[in-house]
């Protein structure tokens, strides 16, 4: 199941205004030194896709990764879209330490 708060409902009517309306997919991104983390994305409708109405927009997620993440709530705060889910997901990054007191990452691919 995929909750879409208000204030995110009001930035995607905001974003489509004067478009043709299309399917928001939640999916898996790469997060960088961060690790994987889940994102939006315009997509189409695929084979294994749940699919979730909220007003006028529709939300795609695979089944398999629905089953992973459980609930997602999508949000909007002052730095964009933040997707949470019941279930943790993703790898959590490499060990990168970007944002700590050390702020060193230790690895040549992290775009710290």
């Amino acid at each position: 199941m995929i909750t879409i708060t208000e204030s995110a409902q009001n930035e995607f009517t905001s974003y489509f205004e004067g478009k043709d309306i299309q399917p928001i997919r939640v999916h898996l991104a790469d997060g960088g030194c961060s690790g994987t983390k889940l994102s939006l994305a315009i997509d189409e409708n695929r084979d294994g896709d749940l699919s979730f109405e909220q007003g006028a927009f529709t939300f795609l997620i695979n089944k398999d990764l629905a089953e992973e993440t459980g609930k997602v709530t999508v949000d909007m705060t002052q730095y964009g879209f933040a997707i949470e889910s019941e279930n943790m997901v993703g790898d959590g990054g490499g060990g990168c330490g970007c944002g700590s007191a050390g702020g060193s990452c230790g690895s040549s691919s992290c775009g710290c």
